[in-house]
């Protein structure tokens, strides 16, 4: 089973942490830079680590180079 997660990115901030808003959307905070890929490797760890599923399951499907994405989880 696979599920996509439309996201907004804010990086540079104090805490990673990952929140549902009430649309339905998540917000993605994280400490990394938009800088050499890091703020997507450490998205992709926080999203891993929140659904409980391995980072190799999650993939940014939309939005790579910008600050909304779409994730899927699963295969």
């Amino acid at each position: 089973m696979s599920r996509i997660l439309e996201l907004k990115v804010k990086p540079n901030a104090r805490a990673s942490r990952l929140t549902e808003q009430p649309d339905g959307t998540w917000l993605a905070e994280l400490k990394s830079p938009p800088v050499d890929g890091k703020a997507n490797a450490e998205l992709i760890g926080l999203v891993a680590e929140h659904f409980g599923c391995r980072k190799a399951e999650v993939t940014i499907r939309v939005g790579a180079g910008g600050r909304r994405k779409l994730v899927k989880i699963g295969t």
